[in-house]
């Protein structure tokens, strides 16, 4: 189950106790700010994508959707969404818990600005009922990202 490589991952953090566990479903935004009792824009959703056959990762903020044109501009290519099966295979979370911690070898991460306005988010742990509240500078240490983009407007 990918929330035990996600509390194995942060366990050599010394950080796996600060994984929250819900009794409701996190799958949705609005489940996970309504689980975390925090504003749904301070989610911080994990988006899956495929440049080519390289497969990526966007955390995004929750009041935020990707724009088609930043993302041609900054991927040179067009926003291709993974499909439901693909998301478990490529990135080795299931849709619903997919975060940017403890995924398989050859997946970029990359972070988007909307994040940089909270001082703690909420990103899942590999499952459709975890979470975990991180500073921005934890989640940039934590999710080993590639780089800052700004590829989202406001939903």
């Amino acid at each position: 189950m990918a929330i035990e490589k996600v509390k194995e991952y942060f366990k050599k953090f010394n950080m796996e106790n600060r994984i929250l566990e819900f009794e409701t479903s996190s799958a949705t935004v609005e489940l996970a700010a309504k689980a975390a009792n925090c504003e749904p824009c301070r989610i911080a959703k994990t988006l899956s994508f495929k440049i080519g056959e390289n497969p990526i990762l966007i955390v995004v903020a929750g009041d935020m959707k990707i724009d088609n044109a930043k993302y041609k501009s900054t991927f040179k290519a067009k926003a291709k969404m993974l499909t439901h099966d693909e998301v478990l295979n490529l990135i080795g979370h299931e849709v619903g818990g997919v975060c940017p911690f403890a995924i398989n070898d050859g997946v970029t991460v990359y972070l988007d600005e909307s994040l940089k306005r909270f001082d703690t988010v909420f990103p899942a742990c590999g499952s459709s009922n975890s979470a975990i509240e991180l500073t921005v500078e934890e989640l940039e240490k934590y999710s080993m990202f590639s780089s800052w983009i700004d590829v989202c407007k406001l939903i």
